[in-house]
């Protein structure tokens, strides 16, 4: 009877791990949602910033350095959900060459970050000029990285 016993929650401790290494693993769709998410989050500070700097919404600098502060917490977000169980996800535009070439695609991340910490010192120095020209290097390492990643056209009117 004890043995029965004993391989009976053998069986059970090993069917345990292995449902939670299943559980455990990311699911591609949740994966594509996050970093989607936070890409229309970062979109959601970043465009009212280039209106300001652009005249064509009122200049506020205390809302661009908000934003600036939101930015360098969001431009870090998404890059961790580019994982290679979501190639070819139904509800993903990420091209192939995202995977293919990590290397160039995480540059592009890192890009759009040290320009995110221009933009950040620059609404602290309070010079306007600055401010629209670290605003204008976050939309170029926008488009630069979208032109090279993602199979939609996407575009910011910088000048």
């Amino acid at each position: 009877m004890k043995k029965i016993l004993i391989a009976s929650l053998v069986t059970f401790s090993v069917g345990i791990g292995m449902v939670s290494e299943v559980l455990a693993q990311a699911n591609p769709n949740q994966l594509v949602a996050q970093r989607k998410a936070s890409m229309g989050l970062m979109h959601k500070y970043f465009n009212p910033s280039l209106a300001m700097v652009q005249g064509r919404a009122p200049y506020d600098a205390a809302t661009l350095q908000r934003n600036a502060g939101y930015l360098a917490v969001l431009s870090q977000l998404p890059w961790d959900d580019f994982q290679p169980n979501t190639v070819g996800a139904a509800n993903t535009r990420a091209k192939e060459d995202v995977y293919k070439d990590a290397a160039k695609f995480k540059a592009a991340g890192d890009a759009l970050q040290v320009e995110v910490g221009k933009f950040v010192t620059a609404t602290r120095g309070g010079d306007q000029a600055a401010v629209g020209a670290a605003v204008r290097g976050v939309g170029k390492a926008c488009v630069s990285c979208h032109d090279a990643s993602v199979t939609f056209d996407f575009r910011y009117k910088l000048d």
